[in-house]
């Protein structure tokens, strides 16, 4: 089964963090499907790929610039798979209606990032992590620490 981290955001937003994830995904050769929970915050963070650094960016596509499978990171409010992606990042809300689908069990990893402060996403990863192990994922949990460093917990 698929390396799933689960990503308790509580000092930094999804816009700080989902980018040096990409970043880090794209560096092992990775391709990546980012799977959001809704079409305005979708835009928003097509938008954001493009400009968060003034120093690089990160290449990515949604449906509407066609060429799905050549996009390394594509962006969908979609469960797809359209660019044969190794990890799938999950946001915005977005969860996957079946954990022991065989689009979830052939990735390398699945990411799931969570806004701690939220009481609703809280109790959605929760009920995430116990789908999750239940379909055998291998489950991790990550935390900020004090400092801004992410921390494996247990």
């Amino acid at each position: 089964m698929s390396e799933t981290f689960f990503y308790h955001l509580e000092r930094k937003s999804l816009d700080d963090v989902l980018p040096g994830l990409l970043e880090r995904t794209r560096e092992r050769g990775w391709r990546a499907v980012v799977q959001v929970g809704s079409a305005e915050r979708m835009a928003a963070l097509d938008t954001h790929l493009w400009t968060y650094s003034e120093q690089s960016f990160l290449a990515h596509g949604t449906a509407a610039e066609g060429h799905k499978p050549r996009q390394p990171i594509f962006l969908t409010t979609e469960e797809e798979n359209p660019n044969g992606a190794h990890a799938l990042f999950l946001v915005g809300g977005a969860m996957p209606s079946d954990w022991s689908s065989p689009l979830l069990t052939g990735l390398a990893r699945i990411v799931l990032l969570f806004d701690g402060r939220d009481p609703e996403a809280l109790a959605a990863a929760r009920a995430a992590w116990r789908d999750a192990k239940h379909a055998s994922h291998d489950v991790t949990y990550w935390k900020e620490s004090p400092s801004g460093k992410w921390e494996k917990q247990g």
